[in-house]
């Protein structure tokens, strides 16, 4: 049984595109991270946490509640969109877990671009414009940025 799902064209192409016009948008406020994890200290990157602690925490998230509501949660833990901006080469970021009790995690692609996530098995997901990955996100795994657009954007999902 494989420990991951990769699901292409998640939402009707309508959909994807008025998300993806947000995330990506002029409107969309991004907050900067001094490190990637606990594991990768030395690079930055910027997130937009819309739910966490089992609360909306932002105006943006009621765009993104029919997406999450499709993963089918018995409980949303976190929301959490990611903007890796590229550089000269793809980097690897140190392995993590996003909680180390277990959880399902899903990462909703919103570009294309040559950034992946690595699994802890060793494969690797590439970032597909509306492509969604469903894993466990309590074994580690690894993001990366994108060396061939101008940042790399997904939206994390943690959830029971």
């Amino acid at each position: 049984m494989s420990s991951h799902t990769v699901i292409d064209n998640f939402l009707e192409k309508q959909q994807f595109e008025v998300l993806s016009k947000i995330v990506m948008g002029t409107d969309f406020p991004w907050f900067f991270q001094a490190e990637i994890n606990e594991n990768d200290t030395n690079r930055t990157y910027f997130t937009h946490v819309m739910y966490d602690n089992y609360t909306a925490n932002s105006q943006h998230f009621n765009n993104f509640l029919n997406l999450a509501l499709l993963l089918k949660p018995k409980a949303l833990i976190r929301v959490k969109a990611n903007c890796y901006l590229r550089t000269p080469r793809i980097r690897t970021h140190g392995a993590h877990t996003d909680y180390k009790f277990p959880h399902k995690g899903a990462i909703f692609y919103i570009n294309t671009n040559n950034g992946k996530t690595v699994l802890e098995s060793g494969k690797e997901v590439a970032s597909v414009a509306n492509r969604i990955l469903f894993f466990d996100s309590s074994k580690m795994h690894s993001s990366t940025n994108c060396s061939d657009q101008k940042a790399r954007f997904n939206i994390n999902f943690n959830y029971l």
